[in-house]
């Protein structure tokens, strides 16, 4: 999905400041990321009220959390730790293709319960719009507004923008729930949530490399996905051993490489071929 051209930096940045409205009070979903990262600064270059929440359950990473309260420390934001409780939810963690609406479902309610006169925001983007995304349905019911959305501002925007405000994430890797790491029917639990983590903190020390995934599929398969440029760097047995000998002891079984490189959700391509067997 294209985004529209703007400009220059300073052309966009009173695009985004200028859709926040000095009566409205609002409450930012902050996870960490490069998108709510930059609605939190414009939100405070509005000069209008807002509060910044992280759901801390056990699909946050410790580098995200940390993330997000640095972030709320550097732009003096309100910034709430919040449970949402979708780890105690059956619906969330049976992990069916629609396991992000209940999980987004959960953190807005609880939002909605503690904050009840404020207008939630996400850090969703207009390129979010292209992907299969339950949790949109999520907060089309609670009526989140999404202003990187609604203003057709897309990644490469945001990006430009964090940059243009030094944000210190504007060059992080897209960095997604730990739960979109498990595909489709292998339950999420807590335990696999703390393995992927602790795997992909392996990963990046071995290889360098900071944008990696590592999806765990039935039968405890461990598939690590780094981008096509860094696949050089797996090709080495030594790497292999150590790989092997590092994510096995943590409770992976078989321990393989993707050759298609890191692909964003990637596991909705699954959701797709179902569709298309069985939705005719």
């Amino acid at each position: 999905m294209d985004s529209p051209t703007i400009a220059a930096p300073q052309a966009l940045m009173d695009h985004l400041v200028g859709w926040f409205q000095s009566d409205v009070l609002y409450v930012l979903a902050l996870s960490g990321g490069v998108d709510s990262a930059v609605v939190a600064c414009a939100a405070m270059r509005a000069g209008v009220s807002l509060v910044a929440v992280t759901a801390q359950g056990p699909s946050l990473s410790q580098r995200d959390l940390a993330d997000a309260k640095q972030m709320a420390l550097n732009l003096k934001l309100n910034h709430i730790l919040l449970n949402a409780g979708e780890a105690d939810s059956e619906e969330y963690a049976r992990n069916d293709a629609r396991r992000c609406y209940f999980c987004k479902s959960h953190l807005f309610n609880a939002i909605t319960k503690q904050f009840p006169e404020y207008t939630i925001l996400t850090g969703t983007n207009w390129d979010d719009l292209a992907d299969y995304r339950p949790g949109l349905q999520a907060a089309s019911e609670a009526r989140v507004r999404a202003p990187l959305a609604e203003l057709q501002i897309g990644k490469s925007q945001v990006r430009e923008l964090a940059e243009y405000w030094r944000l210190p994430v504007a060059s992080k890797p897209a960095s997604p729930c730990l739960a979109s790491r498990i595909a489709y029917g292998v339950s999420v639990t807590p335990e696999r949530l703390k393995m992927i983590e602790a795997a992909e903190e392996i990963v990046r020390e071995l290889l360098g490399c900071d944008d990696c995934r590592v999806r765990l599929h039935e039968g405890q398969l461990d598939r690590i996905e780094v981008p096509l440029a860094d696949l050089p760097k797996l090709s080495s047995a030594e790497l292999y051993t150590q790989l092997n000998a590092r994510l096995q002891p943590i409770g992976f079984r078989y321990v393989t490489l993707d050759l298609a490189g890191l692909r964003s959700g990637n596991l909705n391509e699954l959701v797709t071929i179902r569709w298309n067997s069985h939705g005719k």
